[in-house]
């Protein structure tokens, strides 16, 4: 025995009526239920314009600029390029250097003027304690072999120095002998960031 559906029922009497569901009706209902659901899916969001102000960057990060090198950072630099050249009595140009000659030649390229000899490069600049070193500091010291000797700070305790006669230009330590014992002061005649300047 075939049973309809019925959407609802009614009551007449004491009797229930079922209403039969249409074949037709259903149809047009599922119809229109996927014609909506076309049309929504085949809608497409239109692209928001934006401002220059408001569009998202797709640039990286911006690379750091270089920053130009101190005048300490340039009077190290072209001393230490001068290591191995001999010693030499009164020299201060590649071939040969004293050491207050390194000194002279190392400040010029980087632009600063300093005294030619020990003794009057000990009194330019500012006086400068020892444990307050800076790259580019001239460190002076009493040897045996000299009276007066002077070197480039590199920090708190290397340095970069002409040694006496039959040596080369070289890094030492104030922590060894004989500096250690020999040092009597230190004079600043550039700022580690100052522009390069005359110092007298």
């Amino acid at each position: 025995m075939r049973r309809n559906l019925a959407f609802g029922s009614r009551h007449r009497g004491g009797s229930v009526r079922h209403d039969a569901v249409r074949p037709d009706l259903i149809k047009a209902v599922l119809a229109s239920l996927l014609s909506l659901a076309l049309v929504a899916c085949a809608t497409t969001s239109r692209p928001v314009s934006r401002t220059p102000e408001e569009s998202p960057s797709i640039a990286g990060p911006a690379e750091p600029q270089a920053s130009a090198p101190t005048s300490a950072r340039l009077m190290i630099d072209s001393a230490t390029s001068m290591i191995g050249q001999p010693y030499r009595y009164g020299g201060a140009a590649p071939g040969g250097f004293d050491c207050s000659g390194l000194v002279s030649f190392a400040a010029a390229n980087a632009g600063i003027r300093v005294p030619r000899t020990a003794a009057e490069q000990m009194a330019s600049g500012q006086p400068v304690a020892l444990n307050d070193l800076q790259p580019g500091d001239l460190i002076f010291m009493h040897l045996s072999s000299k009276e007066l000797h002077v070197a480039i700070a590199l920090d708190r305790q290397l340095f970069v120095h002409a040694p006496s006669s039959g040596g080369r230009v070289r890094i030492d330590s104030l922590l060894a002998p004989p500096y250690a014992r020999g040092f009597i002061g230190a004079r600043r005649v550039v700022s580690s960031s100052a522009p390069p300047k005359d110092v007298l």
